[in-house]
């Protein structure tokens, strides 16, 4: 049986994650951190960002290159987890299909990126590979949203689009340990089909962008 066979029921779990993202994914969104969120991270002296469900970790560099954008990646650390250690382990190496380059420059330039794509990595063969300088302050971590527990207190949680697969009690779960990670004032930013209209953690958020699911805790 898959349970009794660890090699077995790791190769299922990969099989049943979703693992489907992109640079600059939705990019409103990243226009969006750039106008609203941004400015509220540079207050800070030291900047903690959790990205939980990082998938295979191209969203992730969309937001280091952001930060590096806005001058305050170097006083940034990003943690980047997922419950999916072949998609993690795939983000720690930042090597994806050349092909996809295109299409992420396109989100890229219309989320408001200021310089050329290109400058942020090297090609090799059919692969684009992203630059070193934006790996040196991601931490990559196993996390299960499901079962484990707060492992830090951030200003910035991103979660997109993964609640959309949980039933309310693991969503309320896994939203309780958001509200528990973030300082007073922090941010929150689901993705587009999710939201906290009609959850009990409502109460703690104000909606910083009621579009893009962006909310800030207010204590």
């Amino acid at each position: 049986m898959v349970v009794q066979d660890p090699h077995a029921a790791g190769l299922l779990l990969h099989d049943l994650s979703i693992t489907v993202t992109e640079m600059f994914r939705d990019p409103d969104f990243y226009r969006a951190m750039r106008e609203q969120v941004i400015p509220l991270l540079r207050t800070y002296s030291f900047i903690k960002i959790w990205h939980a469900g990082c998938s295979t970790g191209q969203e992730v560099y969309s937001m280091a290159i952001l930060l590096q954008e806005e001058g305050i990646y170097d006083r940034t650390t990003i943690y980047a987890t997922d419950f999916n250690q072949h998609a993690l382990d795939l983000a720690r190496e930042g090597v994806y299909a050349a092909e996809a380059a295109r299409a992420y420059t396109m989100s890229y330039q219309r989320s408001g990126g200021s310089r050329s794509f290109a400058d942020y990595y090297t090609s090799a063969y059919d692969h684009i590979v992203m630059d070193r300088s934006l790996k040196k302050n991601i931490v990559w971590a196993h996390h299960n949203l499901v079962t484990d527990q707060v492992f830090a207190e951030v200003q910035l949680i991103l979660c997109r689009n993964v609640l959309i697969y949980f039933n309310k009690d693991l969503q309320a779960r896994a939203l309780s340990l958001f509200t528990d990670s973030l300082v007073s004032g922090g941010v929150l930013a689901l993705g587009s089909r999710e939201t906290l209209q009609f959850i009990d953690q409502e109460r703690e958020f104000s909606a910083l962008d009621v579009r893009q699911r962006i909310y800030r805790k207010k204590y």
